[in-house]
């Protein structure tokens, strides 16, 4: 392992960067060596418009594998456990002043927001480790404090 960090997942997160990895070694290298050979019949590759475009995009996805087998060969996939307590992978239902929401804890690689998955560094997912049902958490926003009930952990 490279440097001894770890970097943890869970199951679900490890296996869509595996997809994703499996697919731009397999399918995206193809089609973009399929471009730049395209690109290249064309003539002078000086002023190829689609030849640059191409070699961008070929360094995009190489730096991206690159990136994604780092990730994979540092991962540590993360069992829920079922001890009563907010850990990674968790579902965690909360109460505030606005109404009610719903976030699953990830690892920074997994983070979403628009499928409320939030990483366990975030503010908020740090307030919410190892916490209980029940319990108030309260971070700082932008315009003050925001404070949260625990409802349920899943």
């Amino acid at each position: 392992m490279s440097n001894g960090v770890k970097k943890y997942l869970t199951s679900e997160g490890f296996e869509k960067l595996k997809k994703e990895l499996g697919y731009l070694e397999k399918v995206k290298r193809k089609e973009i060596s399929e471009m730049l050979r395209q690109a290249a019949s064309e003539g002078d590759l000086s002023e190829n418009a689609g030849y640059d475009a191409a070699k961008d995009k070929q360094g995009f996805v190489e730096g991206r594998i690159r990136e994604l087998k780092k990730i994979i060969t540092q991962a540590e996939v993360i069992e829920k456990k079922e001890n009563g307590k907010v850990c990674l992978g968790s579902f965690v239902f909360l109460k505030s002043n606005e109404g009610k929401e719903k976030f699953q804890l990830v690892s920074p690689e997994e983070a979403d927001i628009l499928n409320n998955k939030i990483s366990f560094k975030s503010p908020l997912g740090e307030a919410l480790l190892n916490k209980r049902k029940g319990d108030i958490v309260r971070i700082n926003v932008p315009d003050g404090k925001k404070e949260y009930e625990i409802e349920e952990i899943n």
